[in-house]
């Protein structure tokens, strides 16, 4: 396989979205806008939900900006199953995905719409994801191809809008709800990111980007709130050293609003079966 010239193998695809063999819930996580740690939440969600005993994948999807491989800290080449299957790398209990994987270093990718339409089918159907309770989908920032592609291949489960409290992450996060909406895709829940900062000294909270907006926007647009993960420079860190902070456990005090976030997701999950059958990603 080769990062600069995805083909598709086999026979013509199915029209329409078709559902992955054993894979039971698949969840978009998105943004309006670049820089809201959207990337570090999916890290952290996925790593979570395997930390609470749940079988995960995590499909990269943001082709432009793979960050993925360096917070899980995984940086080898996917292996060729047979002639046109792959099988995807593991990190703390995940298995993962990423363009990364096939084009390292800091050669940029520069696709049009049709090449990321390929990717984004390949690393869904051409992937032995085997068993998997959830798979979260990493999608780059913005209203654009890779999602549109994402709807069109597979069914979601749902979708979940990352923001940040201030206006501008707002305005935007409002434009992702939107979008998954007129592409029929549930609305798992909204997340408040770098929420607040606890001051280590005398842990005050500091409401730096205007705590509360997104769980405001979340009751104006009639959509389940799923938490505010606070602003923690371990966070940061344990991002850029390739060891999600939810490795610690959720009695962590730099983890606990993240696996908080990963119950209510779990929850979320669960009412949006129970409402919507037809959404069930789940074949025996």
């Amino acid at each position: 396989m080769n990062a600069h010239t995805p083909h598709q193998h086999g026979p013509a695809q199915p029209q329409g979205p078709q559902p992955l063999p054993g894979v039971d819930a698949i969840i978009a996580v998105g943004s309006g806008k670049g820089g809201v740690g959207k990337t570090t939440l999916s890290v952290n969600l996925a790593v979570a939900l395997a930390r609470m005993g749940h079988k995960v994948g995590l499909l990269d999807a943001d082709v432009y900006g793979p960050n993925v491989p360096l917070m899980l800290g995984v940086n080898e080449q996917p292996r060729m199953i047979g002639e046109n299957r792959i099988e995807p790398l593991q990190g703390f209990g995940v298995k993962v995905i990423s363009v990364g994987f096939l084009n390292p270093g800091d050669k940029p990718i520069i696709w049009r719409g049709p090449m990321l339409h390929q990717i984004v089918r390949q690393f869904l159907g051409l992937v032995e994801w085997g068993q998997l309770d959830y798979m979260i989908v990493d999608l780059p920032p913005g209203t654009g191809d890779i999602a549109l592609s994402l709807v069109q291949t597979v069914p979601l489960t749902g979708a979940i809008v990352v923001s940040t409290p201030s206006d501008v992450a707002l305005q935007d996060a409002r434009k992702a709800i939107e979008m998954f909406r007129q592409m029929k895709v549930d609305i798992a829940g909204v997340v408040e990111n770098m929420s607040y900062f606890v001051c280590p000294h005398c842990q005050h909270e500091v409401d730096i980007f205007s705590r509360g907006g997104a769980e405001k926007m979340a009751e104006k647009f009639g959509v389940a709130f799923l938490g505010s993960i606070e602003l923690d420079p371990e966070v940061r860190k344990s991002g850029d050293s390739g060891k999600p902070v939810v490795i610690e456990g959720e009695n962590s005090p730099h983890a606990k609003s993240i696996y908080a976030f990963a119950k209510n997701v779990v929850a979320r999950v669960g009412e949006i079966r129970a409402n919507a059958p037809g959404s069930v990603i789940s074949i025996q």
